[in-house]
């Protein structure tokens, strides 16, 4: 299939962007890498009426250190955040990014974008969403922050506005005693996740958040021990054509037991170097 007819705009500045979305009246589309957003334009999935190309705005192709965080802006690609030394002070980040797809797709694509998109079993809001990361949304009313455990609805259903646009997402920087863990279960490689989980582990708080298990990232976080129980209620979607619920329960329930094992002892390793 071909996608339906639209317009295209390329605007060079944010207020250009903000002007042509709110001018289509709910029926714009932001694109800027395009990897997920093209083939749901080509089969039709989506009709947008215009679609407003960002990559024209220089200040969203920025990614640095601010405020204790690391700052990624809307055009930034992911395999230049793989390739980036600030991608190290992030761990989770660059822990998840090679399961994204494929090489040349991360060549392309976003990390805005993915988290604009709001695929349920897509890595990047899972990341954001364990690390309480912060997304900067700029409308007609300016920029607003929201936090991405609150910007997700749904499945492809986020917070952002029909004149918004997801200009950047701020990632807290790592602290040396933290500990991380990353898995998920595909049929191959660059297929959509069947089960993902990203853990964080700090003193003796963990944070475990799943993917593909849901209409949304789900995160929790435990103080002390974390139950079977609770990693299998985190578990509410149906069963579809690759994967009933039980067994994503149980896909899930064995990825986030070992992960978080694994980030309590990357956790432990860490704090034992700096007692030495």
């Amino acid at each position: 299939m071909k996608a339906a007819p639209f317009a295209y705009a390329r605007p060079s500045t944010l207020d250009e962007a903000v002007a042509e979305l709110a001018s289509a009246d709910g029926g714009g589309k932001v694109i800027s890498g395009g990897q997920s957003l093209v083939p749901v334009l080509a089969m039709r999935l989506a009709r947008p009426e215009v679609l407003v190309d960002i990559n024209g705005i220089a200040e969203l192709g920025r990614i640095e250190r601010s405020d204790g965080a690391v700052e990624i802006g809307a055009t930034v690609r992911q395999r230049a955040v793989e390739r980036d030394r600030l991608s190290a002070e992030v761990p989770l980040l660059g822990m998840a990014l090679p399961w994204v797809g494929h090489r040349e797709l991360r060549s392309r694509g976003t990390v805005c974008g993915s988290l604009a998109h709001a695929d349920p079993a897509a890595e990047l809001p899972a990341v954001a969403c364990c690390l309480d990361a912060t997304v900067t949304l700029s409308g007609r009313t300016g920029p607003r922050q929201v936090a991405a455990r609150e910007f997700y609805a749904g499945a492809m259903m986020t917070g952002l506005g029909p004149d918004e646009v997801l200009t950047s997402v701020r990632l807290p920087l790592a602290r040396r005693a933290d500990g991380y863990g990353f898995a998920e279960i595909a049929r191959r490689h660059g297929d959509f996740a069947l089960a993902g989980v990203a853990v964080h582990v700090r003193d003796n708080r963990v944070t475990v958040t799943g993917f593909g298990i849901s209409d949304r990232p789900v995160t929790r976080t435990v103080t002390g021990e974390v139950t079977g129980d609770l990693l299998d209620a985190m578990v509410d979607t149906d069963g579809d054509g690759h994967a009933s619920r039980d067994y994503r329960r149980r896909l899930f329930r064995v990825l986030a037991e070992r992960e978080i094992g694994k980030a309590r002892a990357r956790a432990g390793r860490k704090e034992r170097d700096d007692d030495q």
